[in-house]
C-alpha cells in the first residue's frame, strides 16, 4: 500500500494542510488550516509551518514521507531561493533547504498557478471531460494572473522555473507599468485589480469587479462596465492565443475571481478563435471544478 501524500498550501493570510489517500483517492483523511502571521516575517513563517505539520501529525497518527508545498511565487532552480513572490518575506530566502532542515523530511516545491493546474488535471475538471489530456494549461486571473503547464500528468517548471508565467507576457501598452518592471503586461489588462483601474479611468467611478460585472448584467448597463467587459473579452482571447499558439494544449482551464466572468467562455473563446494560427478551435476552454481545494490538493500531487 502506498503512502498517503500530504500537501501544504502557502497563502498570505493562512497556511493550509491535507493529508491524501493517494493520487487515485482524494478523499481527505486530514484537512486543516491555521493563521499563516506572515506579516511577522519569514522565521515566524517557518515555525508556523512546523505547528502545522506538528498538528497535522498528532490529529492523523501519520508520519510523511515527503511534502508538497503550494507557493505564492517559484524555487530559483540555480540559486535555490524564492523569488516573485508576494509574501515578499519569501524571496530571496532558501526556503526547500529551510524547511527540509526544520521537518526533516524531502520537500517540492510549486507556486500556487501549477498546484492548480495539477489538481484540475488529477481529479477536477480535466479528469471530468478530458481524461486523456496530454497538455493542460491552467490559468489563475485574481488578483494577479499566472498560469501552469501540466505535462502527462506532471509539472513543466522550465530552465528558470517560470514556464507558465503567461501574466508577465506582453499584451498591450495601455495596461501600462507593471510591478514586474516591465510595462503592457498580461496582467496589468486581465487582473482584477486592472479591469477596476480601467473602469475608474474611464468613468471616473471606483467599482468593484464584481460591481463592474452586475453593471454590465444589468438590463440598462453603463457604458463604462460594457467597455471594461468587452475589453476583458478580446484582450483575453488575444492574450490565449500565445498560449494556443505555442503550446497547442488539449485543456485550458481558467480559474480565479475573474474566471468567474462568462463573456469569457463565449466572446472571449471567440476572440481566441479569430488569433489562433489555425481556421478552427478545438481546445476546451473550461472553468475549474475543485473551488479552493485546488490549491492543498495540487500541494500533495507534487509527491504522489
Amino acid at each position: 500500500m502506498n503512502d498517503p501524500i500530504w500537501g501544504i498550501d502557502l497563502g498570505g493570510t493562512k497556511i493550509e494542510g491535507v493529508i491524501l489517500p493517494s493520487l487515485n483517492d482524494a478523499t481527505p483523511i486530514l484537512r486543516t488550516r491555521i493563521d499563516s502571521e506572515s506579516g511577522k516575517g519569514y522565521e515566524h513563517i517557518l515555525g508556523r509551518i512546523r505547528l502545522l505539520i506538528t498538528q497535522m501529525q498528532e490529529q492523523s497518527g501519520l508520519q510523511p514521507k515527503r511534502i508538497g508545498f503550494g507557493t505564492p511565487g517559484v524555487l530559483d532552480p540555480v540559486l535555490k531561493t524564492m523569488k516573485n513572490c508576494n509574501s515578499t518575506s519569501l524571496n530571496g530566502e532558501p526556503l526547500q533547504s529551510d524547511l527540509e532542515n526544520i521537518l526533516g523530511v524531502p520537500v517540492v516545491l510549486a507556486n500556487d498557478a501549477n498546484c492548480f493546474a495539477l489538481a484540475e488535471t488529477h481529479w477536477g475538471v480535466v479528469k471530468q471531460k478530458f481524461d486523456d489530456a496530454a497538455i493542460v494549461f491552467g490559468i489563475i486571473m485574481g488578483t494577479g494572473v499566472g498560469g501552469g503547464i501540466v505535462m502527462n500528468g506532471k509539472l513543466w517548471s522550465g530552465r528558470h522555473g517560470i514556464a507558465g508565467e503567461w501574466g508577465h507576457n506582453y499584451l498591450d501598452p495601455s495596461g501600462g507599468p507593471c510591478y514586474c518592471g516591465k510595462t503592457g503586461c498580461v496582467e496589468t489588462i486581465l487582473s482584477g485589480p486592472a479591469l477596476e483601474k480601467f473602469y475608474h479611468s474611464i468613468s471616473g467611478k471606483k467599482a468593484t469587479l464584481k460591481e463592474i460585472t452586475h453593471n454590465y448584467l444589468s438590463p440598462q448597463p453603463d457604458e463604462a462596465a460594457r467597455q471594461t467587459i468587452e475589453r476583458l473579452a478580446l484582450f483575453f482571447g488575444k492574450a490565449v492565443s500565445v498560449i494556443t499558439n505555442l503550446l497547442d494544449p488539449d485543456i485550458i482551464v481558467v480559474g480565479g475571481g475573474v474566471g468567474n466572468i462568462d463573456v469569457l467562455y463565449t466572446s472571449g473563446v471567440e476572440f481566441l478563435r479569430q488569433h489562433i494560427f489555425n481556421n478552427r478551435l478545438d481546445v476546451e476552454v473550461c472553468k475549474p471544478a475543485l473551488g479552493d481545494s485546488a490549491g492543498v490538493f495540487g500541494a500533495a500531487a507534487l509527491v504522489s
